[in-house]
């Protein structure tokens, strides 16, 4: 089959290897220049590494697999309230890959062909028929295809035209901060794989190793109005964590303002009625675009892909409409679970007040046992 994907980003990559694997006439359209993944570091979870070992992919990112330790949720000074044992998740499921995201973007997009990327070709719109779709670019059309994959991001002109009723996105009221530098001599371990939540200011901090000498951190606070410039925000995260674990106010302020990431947090206002229309599906954000808070966001895109990539295997033109029903019957009632849980993490961690104090106490109350089962029923395919 004649497939667009439209999209370079992770999730879109992923799929276009795959797919060109199978045989498939691929063709990538980006809006941008070159393919390139910015900004910091990027969690694969044990469910997204089983993605790329079914699309080939995930050599480099199972090199980058995460020591098992301690992990879960601490409060604001670094005192657990929720214990996660990292090493029995491991021996169940796998564990944590933490890999630089343009590490990660350059091992995924190097099986496929460079003559078959489109860049500086944004899609405006897709034109579907009986017999095909007709992809359009600058008031034009520029590709004839027997089905796209629209992996065209969270802000998805594509998911807006296939769902014109559909109220898109929402910003939680979150901010998202993250940074990466060199990691320091003689740094204490504790926090590492952990998050910390301040029940008065409702911010969080988390804290991940990249490979031996790096580290990732990030934060999620409250947002009023635009998202300020990099360093506004890291002057902000200063102000407002300075009694925090001394670790975590040192990391951020030894990050220069060029090496940190500041975006507002945002997801789908509701779940969408379907990932595919006819011959066009959606992937990752586009489809499912969630809060950061469990991480799964890249995950899930690649489950998304490796998906596709089942569903398309020796796939005829006439097929393609039948098989992206597939696909969304497989991936939509996962991918949705997944995003309500991530919201309602959101909810739990950015808590303030008397309900902050109470899941403080709930928290300290589970047992490790139990939250490792529940980490671990998560990171299932």
């Amino acid at each position: 089959m004649r497939i667009v994907v439209v999209g370079a980003g992770l999730g879109g990559v992923a799929a276009a290897v795959g797919l060109h694997r199978l045989g498939h006439e691929v063709t990538l359209f980006e809006r941008d220049a070159e393919l390139r993944e910015a900004g910091t570091g990027i969690a694969v979870m044990p469910n997204g590494q089983r993605a790329l070992d079914a699309l080939g992919l995930a050599g480099d990112v199972r090199a980058h697999a995460m020591q098992a330790g301690r992990a879960g949720l601490r409060d604001w000074r670094g005192r657990p309230l929720l214990v996660t044992d990292a090493v029995q998740a491991q021996q169940e499921v796998g564990t944590v890959a933490v890999i630089e995201r343009a590490r990660l973007h350059r091992g995924l997009r190097a099986p496929l062909p460079a003559e078959l990327v489109r860049t500086a070709t944004p899609v405006d719109r897709l034109e579907p028929d009986s017999t095909g779709v007709t992809v359009i670019s600058g008031g034009r059309p520029v590709a004839r295809a027997d089905a796209v994959i629209a992996a065209d991001g969270i802000g998805s002109k594509l998911r807006a035209q296939l769902f014109p009723g559909h109220p898109g996105l929402r910003r939680t009221g979150r901010m998202d901060l993250r940074g990466m530098l060199p990691r320091p001599p003689g740094l204490a371990t504790d926090l590492l794989a952990n998050q910390l939540v301040d029940r008065r200011s409702g911010a969080m901090f988390g804290l991940f190793p990249v490979g031996e000498d790096r580290l990732y951190w990030f934060t999620d606070s409250v947002l009023n109005g635009t998202p300020p410039g990099a360093d506004e925000a890291r002057r902000q995260m200063l102000s407002l964590m300075s009694d925090w674990h001394p670790l975590v106010t040192a990391l951020i302020e030894a990050t220069p303002p060029a090496d940190i990431y500041v975006d507002p947090i945002a997801r789908l206002a509701e779940p969408l009625p379907s990932y595919a229309a006819g011959r066009i599906a959606l992937l990752g954000d586009a489809a499912h675009a969630m809060p950061p808070d469990l991480g799964q966001g890249a995950s899930q895109a690649f489950e998304d892909a490796a998906a596709l990539t089942r569903h398309l295997t020796g796939a005829e033109p006439a097929d393609a409409a039948q098989r992206l029903l597939r696909y969304d019957a497989e991936r939509r009632p996962r991918a949705n679970r997944i995003m309500q849980a991530a919201s309602r993490q959101s909810r739990l961690t950015s808590q303030t007040g008397a309900a902050a104090w109470v899941r403080d106490a709930l928290l300290r109350a589970i047992p490790s046992r139990l939250a490792t089962r529940q980490l671990a029923a998560l990171w299932h395919a």
